[in-house]
């Protein structure tokens, strides 16, 4: 099991567990794993045949992969338990492609969800002279309204803050999460289809890749990107939120502000979550869904106490108890258990879950695309966009020729990923 993000996620598994052997009369035996130390101990356990009963798809893209080879258990069984009642979005996450079998099914059950929203410093924005009312409600209008607040605050002596915390380094996942957001934004929602088929030769689509990368480079030449982006892992972002170097950060799940609750507990509320804005042209924006969840690999020796473990924990109200006890960093992958339970919605209890629950569950949602074709978890790992986004600006390639050779890369990776 992957380690949580703070200490309530592992007692929060821990109770599910021990309610589980009190239920049923299993023995449960599990081991907490951070999240790097696990992605090389699945690689690891899954080449040598020496495999657990089930482990966390961690990275996220994990499952599509290891579907795609043909090494997990088949868990529809367990996922028709529940079925009918996920998110639509968590289903395509879970529906897998296996290239031996040439089939689609479910091979993992999901336990979580998550989404990308903004987190930003409401006493900052008020410092420089704005008010939380004065944030834009489409995609570049919002983007541009931190800049003349970075400019505010430099004047007041505040040299080292930064309009925004985007990640442009090639390394870790919030890179590709912030590129597909940037995407989502000028069209190119459609780039990879449910068919698992990679569009790269669309204009719309071209043309998104283009303003993408347009976007992103004019705001770090200029200067509204802390320069140290380029060579971010996956924790800088928070870290420079969180001392304020930047007035904005783009980040996956609540880890932003549940890190406060240790050594910043009384600046916990300072911070606003938002979901990203509607696109330019007014109409909703589609954000990424990741699940959260476990997968049986070929070979595991409990699949029948497993399976039955994974169908306690999707069990509605136990699902529901364990991601109340993650303090809602997890979007629930079940709509209406927010809907019944004002813990989710409620903004006097926290300000923050209610518009990280709303972004999930309410607005249009897709999973990576990965889920439907692993090919582009190749780029993810190569970060092809993002490779782009640095031959122009230290090579000076100029913007639509790094575009297009990007493009023409994804189309060699996915060659290799074709489906009948």
């Amino acid at each position: 099991m992957v380690q949580g993000f703070v200490p309530q996620e592992d007692d929060a598994f821990q109770k599910l567990v021990a309610d589980y052997e009190k239920t049923s009369g299993n023995k449960i035996d599990y081991t907490l794993v951070p999240f790097a130390p696990l992605r090389q101990k699945i690689i690891s356990a899954i080449t040598s045949g020496v495999v657990p009963d089930s482990v966390s798809v961690t990275p996220t893209e994990a499952a599509a992969l290891q579907a795609w080879e043909g090494n997990l258990l088949d868990v529809s069984d367990v996922i028709e338990t529940q079925k009918s009642k996920m998110l639509p979005a968590v289903l395509s996450s879970i529906n897998c492609y296996n290239k031996a079998e040439k089939r689609r099914t479910f091979y993992s059950v999901p336990v979580a969800g998550a989404v990308i929203p903004f987190h930003i410093w409401r006493t900052l924005i008020e410092k420089a002279g704005f008010k939380e009312s004065d944030l834009p409600k489409t995609w570049d209008a919002l983007i541009d309204f931190f800049i003349p607040v970075q400019k505010a605050l430099q004047k007041q002596g505040m040299r080292h803050t930064y309009a925004t915390a985007f990640v442009v380094s090639t390394i870790g996942n919030d890179p590709n999460g912030t590129f597909a957001q940037f995407l989502f934004a000028y069209g190119g929602k459609d780039m990879v289809t449910p068919d698992g088929k990679f569009h790269g030769g669309d204009k719309q689509v071209q043309e998104a890749v283009i303003k993408a990368l347009d976007r992103l480079t004019k705001l770090y030449i200029g200067g509204y990107i802390p320069p140290s982006s380029i060579n971010w892992n996956d924790a800088d972002d928070n870290n420079a939120f969180h001392s304020k170097l930047c007035v904005m950060d783009f980040d996956g799940t609540l880890s932003t502000e549940l890190a406060m609750l240790g050594k910043q507990k009384d600046e916990y509320n300072d911070v606003i979550t938002m979901a990203p804005p509607a696109m330019n042209d007014g109409k909703p924006m589609t954000s990424n869904y990741f699940v959260g969840g476990h997968m049986i690999p070929k070979g595991a020796k409990n699949v029948e106490v497993e399976k039955d473990f994974l169908k306690y924990w999707i069990e509605p109200e136990v699902n529901a108890t364990f991601n109340k006890g993650c303090l809602g960093r997890f979007v629930p992958i079940y709509p209406e258990i927010a809907k019944k339970d004002s813990w989710w919605t409620d903004t006097k209890r926290d300000a923050h879950v209610p518009p990280y629950i709303a972004q999930g569950l309410d607005k249009p949602t897709i999973p990576d695309w990965y889920s439907y074709n692993p090919g582009w978890a190749e780029v993810r790992s190569e970060h092809t966009f993002n490779l782009a986004f640095h031959d122009i600006v230290t090579n000076k390639v100029p913007v639509k020729d790094a575009a297009m050779k990007a493009i023409k890369r994804v189309d060699e990776i996915f060659a290799n990923y074709k489906m009948t």
